[in-house]
Formats: structure tokens, C-alpha cells, sequence
């Protein structure tokens, strides 16, 4: 590529990113749909996702491993497999990026939109020490290229995401350092840019209860500092009270109920909410009879119905109709939608009393630490 073209390029990310903080809503995902080809079948991991994010803000994308949330955070930025078929609409500001350029799409990666992966030990290179990794991505993006300066900075990162002893780390390998520490040096990447827009895809997996709030209470402070979107997926609800705005509970690849992260979790308004806040432990439930959703979700790759709701099947309040239509997200209170026909009786509902399942089923009881099966970790 000619210096020229390169100069271009850079002018025009450049300007794609300035214009993207104009807008209310920094990134704008409609009507999105990933699916993919598998030994001849087409297998729908993403069913007509909508959301907005808004500066400043936390949406988290809530919901058990299998549901789609990972596909649709990858999808943001184009990072799935030649297989995928993609349609609907995600917009940067005022720029479509399904359909952008992919030499200008490598500007956004890391630019405008920062990732923080699940795993940072595959994301980071194993046989490189964190100083290469970083410089790259400070080159990559004309943030600073002369190396010695740019070591610097990335010590200055570091620090800034609670690194106390920089120069140790930047010449250390990946696999030299704890999770904990790995997981900052993939944050610190991440925000090397001052990106727009950050997803975090399950930052706190791996990580003890303590790393976890250190690293939950760094991503407040970062959102704050750089007014950034945050797009947080996580299946832990616990997660989603203490740095959510707003949630999006994704079921099956579909989006089941948005709103305020307060209002949500203190009346939902669709059972699939409801029954992962009923399998959280609380005080007073003797230990052994915490209540999970009987049964499992369906993985992408089984056939599931378009008329019918997919959570029919584990749902105690399931009813025939629940099997020959598929609600769509509707209003059911101010700023709070849900995809289920039986709304008002959940809303009145108290926590707490939805029936445990019959004896030896799959979902009677289940370690706090899984939500694979319909427990909450």
C-alpha cells in the first residue's frame, strides 16, 4: 500500500471514529443475524439482535453459555469465520461496519471499538514478551512509533490499570504472569487507543472473587475516565448489578428482555429473567435447595421452531399458545421490554416462588458456580 493510500485510510478511520462521539448513541446494532454452516446445515447462533450504545454507559448482555452473546460481541467487529452469514445492521456513529472496507476495518479494531477476550492467554502470544505486544498495537494505530517512547506508554497503561511494577511486566512473557495480570495486560491493550466503544466478553471468568471486583471496579473507572460505551457480556448476575446501566437477557440467540439493570432484576418481566434471579443463593434457603431452570437451553445447532417461543419448554408458566407463537420485545413498563405474553402475572409475582423442578430432573439442583444448566455463578 502507498503512503498516500495509507495516509487516506488513516485520515478516514480517523474521521469515522470523531464522528461516531457526535452521536447519542455511539454504536447501533439492528436487527443482527449470524449463522453458520455446519456439515451442510445452517445453524442460527444470532436471531435478530437490537441494541444501542450510549457513552458513558454500561449495557450488559446477560445470559447462559450457549445463548449467543459471544457471536454477537464478535459479530460488532467482524470477527467470525468465512462460514458466517451476516446480516442486519451495526453502525459507528453514522458508519455501517458490516459493509466498511476491511483495510479501514482493521482502523476500528482496537481503535474505536477495544475487545477485552474471555481468555487472555489466547489472545496474548505466548512467545512474545507483553512490551512487543503492546508497542504493535500503539504502531499499528500511529498512537506513537518510536519504540522507545512507545515502551513508555505502555508502562504509563500499566500502571493505569494497577500494575505496580511495569518494567517487570513489559519483559515478562504471558505465561510468566498470573490470570489476574494477564487479564489487566489484555485490558491495557484494549484501551491503548482510547476507544469509543470497549466489550469486555466474560473479563472475569477465569479470575478468583477478589481479582474480580479489582477488575470490575477498574472497568468503572476506566468507562469514567475516557467516557467510553462499555458492552459487558457475562452469564453472572451478580456481574450485571454492580457495573450494569441497562441489560439486554439474551435467550437462544434472541434478545428476551431489555431495560434498566435496577428495574429488571427487581421485577422482571419474562420467566427466563425470573428464573435465573430465583437460582441465585439468598439468605435464608437452606443450603442444597437452591431453585434452577429445569432442563437446558438449546444448543445453535438443534432445530427450534420460528413461531414458538424457545423457552416454552422450560417455562412453568408455559401455556399451548406458547407453542404456535413467539412474542415479540413489546413495552411492558417505561424503558423495560420483554418477549413473553404473560407479563402481568410475573410482574406481580414475588421473588422467590417459582416451583422447584420434580425430583432427579435436570435442573433441581445445581452448584452456584454454573449457570451452563440454569444455576448462576
Amino acid at each position: 500500500m502507498s503512503t498516500a493510500r495509507t495516509t487516506l485510510q488513516r485520515t478516514t478511520v480517523d474521521d469515522i471514529i470523531t464522528r461516531a462521539g457526535d452521536h447519542e448513541h455511539v454504536l447501533t446494532v439492528e436487527d443482527l443475524t449470524v449463522a453458520f454452516t455446519r456439515r451442510k446445515r445452517r445453524i442460527e447462533a444470532v436471531r435478530g439482535v437490537s441494541f444501542a450504545l450510549t457513552a458513558g454507559r454500561t449495557l450488559v448482555l446477560l445470559g447462559e453459555s450457549g445463548s449467543g452473546k459471544s457471536v454477537t460481541a464478535r459479530a460488532i467487529l467482524r470477527l467470525y469465520g468465512r462460514s458466517a452469514a451476516v446480516g442486519g445492521s451495526v453502525r459507528l456513529g453514522d458508519t455501517e461496519l458490516t459493509t466498511l472496507e476491511e483495510s479501514w476495518m482493521r482502523g476500528i479494531r482496537g481503535g474505536a471499538i477495544g475487545m477485552v477476550p474471555q481468555d487472555p492467554s489466547g489472545s496474548l502470544d505466548p512467545l512474545r514478551r507483553v512490551a512487543s505486544q503492546i508497542v504493535e498495537v500503539l504502531a499499528r494505530h500511529d498512537v506513537e512509533q518510536d519504540a522507545r517512547r512507545a515502551r513508555a506508554f505502555g508502562a504509563g497503561l500499566l500502571e493505569r490499570v494497577g500494575i505496580h511494577d511495569p518494567d517487570r511486566v513489559l519483559d515478562a512473557f504471558p505465561f510468566e504472569l498470573s490470570g489476574g495480570m494477564r487479564q489487566r495486560v489484555a485490558i491495557a491493550i484494549a484501551i491503548a487507543c482510547r476507544p469509543r466503544v470497549l466489550i469486555a466478553d466474560e473479563p472475569t471468568t477465569a479470575l478468583d472473587v477478589t481479582v474480580q471486583a479489582q477488575v470490575l471496579e477498574l472497568f468503572t473507572e476506566l468507562q469514567q475516565e475516557l467516557d467510553m460505551a462499555l458492552l459487558l457480556v457475562t452469564h453472572d448476575v451478580g456481574v450485571a448489578r454492580i457495573v450494569g446501566d441497562d441489560v439486554a437477557v439474551m435467550y437462544a440467540g434472541r434478545l428476551v428482555e431489555t431495560g434498566r439493570v435496577d428495574q429488571v432484576l427487581a421485577q422482571p418481566g419474562h420467566p427466563y429473567t425470573a428464573g435465573l434471579l430465583d437460582a441465585l443463593p439468598t439468605p435464608g434457603i437452606p443450603r442444597g435447595e437452591l431453585l434452577a431452570i429445569p432442563g437446558r437451553p438449546p444448543g445453535p445447532d438443534e432445530l427450534m421452531q420460528e413461531h414458538m417461543c424457545a423457552f416454552a419448554p422450560r417455562c412453568r408458566f408455559a401455556q399451548p399458545a406458547c407453542e404456535s407463537h413467539r412474542p415479540p420485545l413489546v413495552e411492558v413498563r417505561p424503558a423495560q421490554a420483554a418477549a413473553c405474553d404473560l407479563v402481568e402475572p410475573l410482574a406481580l409475582r414475588p421473588r422467590g416462588t417459582v416451583r422447584p423442578a420434580a425430583s432427579g430432573s435436570a435442573g433441581r439442583t445445581r452448584p452456584a458456580g454454573s449457570l451452563s444448566q440454569g444455576g448462576v455463578r
